[in-house]
């Protein structure tokens, strides 16, 4: 006898690879009988659906060499997977961090904290205390006058250190703020760690010189910003040839030595959002784990779970990364390296016709293969796009490259704007290396902030300027208050016999003298000194 099939269930069959000869000896009839036929009339979404099954299934599919299976689609398919939904919000600062901004050095504090500052000045001490003088002392005002001139010398570049004080070629903002002598004398000393306890911590800790401050810097700059939905992870080799057992040599940088860090960035204020210093093998990591994998994961774990996208390139980038984002409800967007397993292998090809693009798609990510150039092709994997469409240009770029271009430049662009302003300058210990490159980003981060929470727009180089200015304005008005209090201790004339030099030097050269000023009690020579013509009482 003849079975009936509805038309659901004959679809099921064919999209299950039934065999008509397979049903116990009976014939197949695939004509629809009525209650069929009601029922598809009654639910208008059931046929489309069973369509887009059928259409699904029978597009060719390809395996890859680790078993990834990846399904060719057409360029403007709707693909499988649904995107989640976006983080909206831009980047803003955080309400703790603008009840606390008034003003450039408020917000420079927020990242370079006082908290910070004390050890640095006990640990400098403690060293000056061991290696020379015993009665050797620096307030806490001096250590923020000693970086407010590290931060002049960065905007005001000269050969060498000497000229910074120079009457040719020196800021007068520096030699008001500190001698020469004392700066040397601080640098000489500047240490972030008790040098008893540091052969001890080395052991599990390579940057135990220097970790404490590090640490309490990276940790402001995560609480004191929440970034906007794009987020861009890069490299930056800060330039340095200070001996360190994880000094990098990079041949396709500018500065081909140096010491290397993970960076991620909000895309559009290029604000720093959390930094890892690279170490070299991190024991600490599995064997299992992939070291670009584990960079990605910790520098975003402060922004997982709000729908953000992260931005990486071909050294980030892999299919298993982006299944762990997106566990997290985070998407990544980024090229991938075609020798990778997870890549199909007929896409590794070299005859690819000039812009011509293909779609494949798999769980949770899309790989759009692009060739701008008949023997040059691109590989973009995205867990964000759930549709590749190409413009209606020549190029015909698909909207995958379009945004990656747009994305993609967020750590390059910080670091450009850091190196123009960089306090960096020769140095033979490496953490001081990392302290400049900590100011640096301080001091771009403080910058943003600024702007962000009191609305008002300014020039870099001049928030720079008067941050420095009011760095050391504390230590400058303690300085001219002891420098009025010991002229005024001073006596009227030198003693018997004796002259003094002149104080005023305005129009002579450290010429002799016998009296001093009745105003500002500095001794004056007779060039400097205004004489009054005497006047009667009658006047």
């Amino acid at each position: 006898m003849q079975r009936r099939f509805t038309t659901q269930e004959a679809l099921e069959l064919i999209l299950n690879n039934a065999n008509p000869c397979d049903s116990d000896g009976e014939d197949i009839n695939l004509q629809p009988n009525s209650d069929s036929d009601s029922e598809l009339s009654s639910d208008d979404e059931t046929a489309p659906h069973l369509e887009k099954r059928a259409r699904l299934e029978s597009e060719p599919t390809e395996t890859a060499k680790e078993g990834t299976v990846w399904h060719e689609e057409h360029v403007g398919t709707i693909l499988r997977f649904t995107p989640m939904e976006p983080y909206a919000a831009d980047g803003e600062p955080t309400a703790k961090a603008r009840r606390r901004i008034r003003s450039r050095l408020q917000s420079f504090l927020c990242f370079i904290t006082v908290g910070m500052l004390r050890p640095i000045q006990e640990w400098t001490i403690q060293h000056a205390r061991q290696t020379e003088q015993t009665d050797w002392f620096m307030i806490l005002h001096e250590l923020m006058a000693f970086i407010s001139v590290i931060i002049l010398r960065g905007v005001t570049k000269v050969p060498s250190l000497r000229d910074s004080w120079s009457a040719c070629l020196g800021n007068p903002l520096i030699t008001g703020i500190m001698s020469r002598n004392r700066f040397q004398d601080i640098m000489r000393h500047l240490r972030f760690d008790d040098m008893f306890t540091r052969s001890e911590r080395v052991q599990t800790d390579k940057f135990a010189a220097i970790s404490d401050v590090w640490g309490s810097f990276v940790t402001n700059c995560i609480t004191c910003y929440n970034p906007g939905r794009h987020i861009t992870i890069d490299e930056q080799l800060f330039p340095s040839k200070t001996r360190c057992c994880f000094l990098q040599y990079i041949a396709t940088k500018p500065d081909k030595f140096g010491i290397k860090f993970w960076v991620a960035c909000d895309l559009k204020t290029k604000y720093i959002c959390n930094v890892l210093p690279y170490l070299g093998k991190d024991p600490s990591r599995p064997s299992e784990e992939r070291l670009s994998e584990s960079v990605v994961m910790k520098l975003m774990e402060p922004f997982m779970d709000k729908g953000r996208a992260v931005t990486t390139d071909n050294f980030f980038t892999s299919l298993t990364l982006a299944r762990r984002l997106l566990s997290r409800k985070t998407t990544i967007l980024g090229t991938v390296n075609k020798i990778r397993r997870e890549i199909p292998q007929s896409t590794r090809k070299m005859d690819h016709k000039e812009f011509t693009t293909q779609v494949f798609s798999t769980t949770g990510a899309t790989l759009t293969v692009y060739a701008p150039k008949r023997k040059k092709t691109v590989y973009i994997l995205s867990s964000m796009h759930s549709v590749v469409e190409t413009e209606e240009t020549i190029k015909r770029k698909p909207n995958t490259i379009t945004q990656y271009n747009t994305t993609k430049c967020g750590v390059d662009v910080m670091d450009q704007m850091v190196r123009e302003y960089s306090v960096r300058t020769g140095t033979r210990r490496w953490p001081v290396a990392v302290f400049y490159n900590m100011i640096d980003m301080a001091a771009l981060n403080a910058h943003l902030l600024y702007q962000a929470c009191t609305g008002v727009q300014e020039r870099r180089v001049d928030f720079l300027v008067q941050l420095a200015r009011e760095l050391a304005n504390s230590h400058v008005s303690e300085k001219k208050a002891l420098k009025e209090q010991l002229r005024q201790q001073q006596p009227p004339t030198p003693g018997p016999g004796k002259r003094a030099k002149c104080q005023i030097n305005h129009c002579c050269k450290s010429n002799r003298a016998t009296v001093r000023c009745v105003h500002c009690h500095k001794y004056t020579c007779g060039k400097c000194r205004r004489e009054i013509p005497w006047q009667c009482c009658e006047v």
